[in-house]
């Protein structure tokens, strides 16, 4: 099963360390030098998806400057996930770099 680009960099930022929603946000622009802009809607959305199958979890809150911080860990089924995906991944990667070696001349 393969999951969206922004779904892989999410778990991939929670990858590491639990992460708050902000960080989770600057990693993921990080890590995908740009090209995945998460705002911060489409971000709690994926996160309470991927909590609701069970592969992240509130790991703790805190507040800081009257607001409350919202933790984020991967779940064991979180980090399968994200294994099975970057597997996926180098094989797919694998054959078709294997497809675009240059054809010997005859």
């Amino acid at each position: 099963m393969s999951i969206r680009e922004p779904t892989f960099f999410i778990l991939t930022a929670l990858a590491k360390e639990p992460l708050h929603g902000y960080g989770i946000i600057r990693t993921v622009d990080e890590l995908s030098e740009g090209r995945v802009k998460l705002q911060a809607g489409t971000l709690y959305a994926a996160l309470d998806r991927l909590s609701g199958e069970g592969h992240v979890f509130l790991d703790r809150e805190e507040a800081v400057d009257g607001r409350l911080r919202r933790y984020y860990r991967l779940t064991d089924g979180g980090r399968a996930l994200l294994t099975a995906e970057v597997e996926l991944l180098r094989k797919n990667a694998s054959l078709a770099a294997a497809r675009l070696r240059p054809i010997p001349a005859m």
